[in-house]
């Protein structure tokens, strides 16, 4: 359960992707640095993916981070998060956009954010409030999934994590085991466990990721 609780961590355009610099607007102090190779080719490129950015959000809000979408839902999802692909900047790992508090909207496969508390027989017993991931620099990663368990009972599952960059786009994150909150119980439960995520897009609003076994995720920032 740990390890899935752990993996927490397009419209009509068709141009093709360009190396385009990280938009950042934040003094954030990220050890890893961009290549000075990389140029904005196309002072518009950034124009393109604001209508994506809005059709993937509009497709995934309120569907309980994906349970309620339907096949054809999930596709249209995925049809979106690969045009947006093609907008991100050329080293996503080395953008300082990716710190900062995100709510996780949404993944391909429900039940992998929040493990066994997700599943389909998990849903009946714990009601999930909301799922968040915070990525603070330089390389630390937390992941919290809120519930109310058999309606009256607060309740929250935590991890965290040390981040390990493995290229320019793939990320490792090794966490300690979870935390268990119900009430006035806490506990840690299980042992370590450890997941590889690619970073395929990233900006001021959404960051999306693409898990090892090809779990797509949306992160909205807070």
């Amino acid at each position: 359960m740990a390890a899935a609780v752990s993996l927490m961590l397009s419209s009509s355009f068709s141009k093709p992707k360009t190396a385009t610099i990280c938009p950042s607007s934040r003094p954030y102090n990220y050890p890893l640095k961009a290549s000075s190779s990389v140029r904005f080719e196309n002072p518009i490129v950034r124009s393109g993916p604001d209508d994506l950015v809005s059709a993937i959000l509009s497709k995934v809000t309120q569907t309980d981070g994906g349970v309620s979408l339907s096949k054809d839902g999930h596709k249209e999802v995925a049809e979106v998060a690969q045009k947006l692909q093609k907008y991100c900047v050329s080293k996503p790992v080395a953008c300082p956009l990716i710190f900062g508090e995100w709510d996780v909207v949404y993944c391909s496969r429900p039940e992998s954010p929040g493990g066994g508390y997700r599943s389909a027989f998990g849903r009946l017993i714990f009601k999930t409030k909301e799922m968040i991931q915070v990525v603070e620099a330089p390389d630390t990663v937390r992941n919290k999934v809120a519930f109310s368990a058999l309606g009256f009972l607060d309740g929250e599952v935590s991890l965290k994590g040390r981040l390990n960059v493995l290229d320019d786009e793939w990320i490792q994150v090794i966490f300690e085991p979870p935390e268990l909150k119900v009430g006035t119980l806490e506990f840690q439960y299980g042992g370590q466990s450890e997941v590889k995520l690619q970073i395929t897009y990233v900006d001021e609003k959404i960051r999306l990721g693409k898990g090892s076994r090809g779990s797509l995720f949306v992160f909205q920032r807070r």
